[in-house]
């Protein structure tokens, strides 16, 4: 793995978290949480597409709202688990 897909990995992870955090109130762990929320929620949001048979295509765009949708999932699993 490159250091250029790194940094695209990290990024996608960022915006991913990012977009997690806003959509679930409470929910943003920070930059280094989000980060990783981000990265975790898109082997979640990958899985579970699987799982659904859904397929949004492939560029970054969709790679940003697979990872969202899992890292919203994690979120949500977490803030379930904090109460």
């Amino acid at each position: 793995m490159g250091l250029e897909q790194i940094i695209v990995i990290l990024l996608i992870g960022l915006v991913a978290g990012w977009l997690a955090g806003q959509i679930v109130r409470g929910g943003g762990l920070g930059l280094l949480g989000n980060i990783i929320v981000g990265i975790i929620g898109a082997f979640i949001g990958n899985f579970l597409f699987g799982l659904a048979g859904i397929s949004i295509g492939g560029g970054i765009l969709s790679s940003i709202i697979t990872a969202a949708v899992g890292a919203i999932v994690l979120l949500l699993i977490i803030g379930a688990l904090k109460r």
